[in-house]
């Protein structure tokens, strides 16, 4: 092991063990006594057996004590009701408190989206290479997780940075989750010692165990490690679930069910999903800037081929991932309008929903740049020729719909534009601001990225099966039907019917775009299994096809930013959703300028240390020369 690499592994851990101290120091005990300094604690025998937690309020009357709503409501009086604590109650440090953990926990969620979604793909790419006998996928592998061993360090900096910074400027809020969740932390922070033990055995075993029924063993070693790892990620949501859709507990915060029903909120498994799929495409999307950066960096042909076909392995990765990622988001946000119509209200047709013109803007530049790379990769090979021609109307279809996406409902415009206009609405485009319009143009733009993927995919091949053009007239069949199935749906259920049947279509495009796309994968495999293979020439795509690779990751990591912080401000003043209110002095949803300007801040950092991991993987691999020795006579 290298110094650097040891020096980042031992702050891990010593990070790791200060954690899950602070974590023991305000358990259920610490707990108690962060409460008692509040309310402090009577001597009648009926509240001695009830924590002091604090009084609740009742709407117009003055504060009343926990015992006395209990015994109203026929509660038993061990149950703990969530504090209320009072704005004197959050330290006052001289800056924003809510800028401080908001700064540490994207870092934090950033680092930890890379890091558990590298090994899943590594994972994958290990074991088509033992499968197929090719060294140069596990060579692949094995630099993917180069690349990011560093990042786990750096993850746990910034999560012992944010817990330490929860507790101190949040000891209530902190203190309730630690009492909801109970041992679920020490289950936390054991999965870290898990997860670091499997991690530095799989990485620093990989030449020990690299053929025969070792890599059986280090294989499993992966798994292990994914499976913590995986463990770690739907434990943390839960807590982000709860604090949007609160289950388990009563109208008061009071601890009702058992761990289980606190977790399986009604927003936890739509998290599950959405982060799952998210994490993989943006972790594509950074190895990929890595593969770039080596490919410009070098004028070796044979490392420019192998930087080539990694950086071709890394956007597959991504835009594969990338494709379904749009529906995960459509389930978590219906979920959320059923949970809450507030929330939902809030979010996409409320103070925060020209954030949603912003995200379209963004996932617009990483579908545009990720098409932009397969048509350069395509130069690649010498069948290409066959499929040149579609791109330029592959192109058109997706500046067509990016500006339909992008078109906002209402305008922002000053009372004499109103007037002149004679509405906020445009009478020409405002019908392309509604989401009918949007559903319509989000599902071509999919669409015509999966049929970019599936040329370059055919460009080095040429099917044998008898049945090729038949098999092709059926997808050219599969694609239209799609197409105008998307566009039907979307003018007639958007604009000419009710409310619910408009709804209700969004389901059947999504329908549309997937059939597309199974189907698709389904075809091409069958046509091409023994296909004539045409020569490719990696290494050979252009320079300026790697600046789409470096849009990818700043792309991503602004959109993960951004709905980040949707996701936390439908709360609006609510720590945890009806149940703890927020009464700091940052207890209101942020403008969209400052925002902007914060996620802008943690893009630009997370960048900033990607560059740093990028430097310490190039570290590792380099060696000082020897130095010469000089004599007095000249050379010895």
């Amino acid at each position: 092991m290298s110094n650097n690499s040891m020096q980042t592994a031992s702050c891990s851990r010593l990070l790791l063990w200060f954690s899950l101290f602070v974590a023991l120091l305000f358990g259920s005990g610490g707990m108690n006594l962060v409460y008692a300094a509040d309310t402090g604690v009577a001597s009648s025998s009926l509240q001695e057996r009830i924590a002091p937690v604090g009084r609740v309020q009742v709407d117009g009357q003055e504060p009343i004590p926990q015992a006395a709503v209990s015994k109203v409501r026929g509660e038993k009086p061990e149950l703990i009701v969530a504090p209320r604590p009072s704005r004197g109650d959050y330290p006052d440090i001289g800056i924003s408190s809510r800028a401080v953990v908001w700064v540490l926990a994207q870092m934090h969620l950033f680092f930890g989206a890379l890091v558990l979604a590298v090994p899943l793909f590594v994972l994958v790419i290990e074991f088509m290479g033992f499968k197929t006998g090719d060294e140069r996928y596990d060579v692949m592998a094995h630099e993917f997780m180069k690349i990011s061993l560093t990042g786990f360090s750096i993850t746990a900096i910034f999560g012992g940075s944010l817990a330490l910074a929860l507790f101190v400027l949040y000891p209530d809020f902190m203190g309730y989750m630690m009492h909801v969740f109970g041992a679920q932390w020490l289950v936390y922070a054991g999965l870290f010692f898990l997860e670091s033990f499997f991690l530095y055995t799989y990485y620093y075993g990989w030449n020990a165990m690299r053929y025969g029924n070792l890599k059986w063993v280090h294989l499993t070693l992966g798994l292990l490690l994914n499976a913590s790892g995986m463990t770690i990620m739907v434990l943390a949501n839960s807590w982000a679930t709860f604090m949007m859709a609160p289950s388990g507990v009563n109208e008061v915060g009071a601890v009702i069910g058992n761990i289980w029903e606190i977790m399986k909120g009604p927003l936890w498994n739509p998290i599950n999903l959405h982060r799952f799929i998210a994490n993989i495409a943006f972790g594509g999307a950074v190895v990929g800037a890595y593969a770039a950066f080596k490919f410009l960096s070098t004028r070796d042909p044979e490392k420019r081929a192998h930087y080539d076909w990694m950086g071709y392995t890394s956007n597959f990765i991504g835009i594969l991932a990338f494709l379904p990622l749009p529906f995960a988001g459509y389930w978590l946000m219906a979920e959320v309008y059923a949970y809450s119509q507030q929330m939902g209200i809030t979010a996409m047709g409320g103070i925060l929903a020209w954030l949603f013109i912003v995200q379209a803007v963004l996932i617009g530049t990483i579908l545009l740049a990720g098409n932009f790379y397969l048509w350069s990769g395509m130069s690649r090979t010498e069948g290409s020729v066959r499929y040149q021609p579609l791109i330029k109307y592959i192109a058109f279809v997706l500046v067509i719909c990016f500006l339909t996406w992008v078109t906002p409902h209402t305008l922002i415009l000053s009372a004499s534009e109103i007037a002149e206009l004679g509405g906020s609405h445009h009478h020409v485009l405002g019908p392309l601001g509604i989401m009918p319009a949007k559903n319509i143009a989000v599902n071509l733009m999919l669409i015509a990225t999966f049929l970019s993927f599936q040329l370059y995919r055919r460009s080095d091949k040429v099917a044998t099966v008898s049945w090729a053009r038949a098999g092709n007239a059926l997808l050219v069949a599969i694609y239209v039907v799609a197409m105008v199935n998307i566009i039907f749906l979307g003018v007639y259920y958007g604009y000419f019917t009710n409310t619910v049947y408009k709804v209700g279509s969004s389901v059947a495009q999504v329908g549309s775009t997937l059939v597309v796309i199974v189907a698709g994968i389904v075809i091409d495999s069958l046509m091409f299994k023994n296909a004539k293979t045409l020569p490719s020439h990696w290494g050979k795509i252009p320079d300026r096809s790697q600046y789409a690779l470096f849009a990818l990751p700043i792309a991503f990591t602004w959109l993960m930013g951004l709905m980040g912080y949707v996701r936390s401000s439908v709360k609006t003043h609510w720590h945890v959703y009806t149940v703890m209110k927020d009464n700091s002095p940052d207890n209101f949803i942020p403008t969209i300028g400052y925002a902007g300007n914060m996620i802008t801040i943690v893009t630009v950092l997370f960048l900033l240390f990607v560059l740093f991991m990028f430097w310490i993987a190039n570290l590792s691999a380099t060696k000082q020369p020897k130095p010469v020795a000089i004599s007095e006579g000249g050379v010895a």
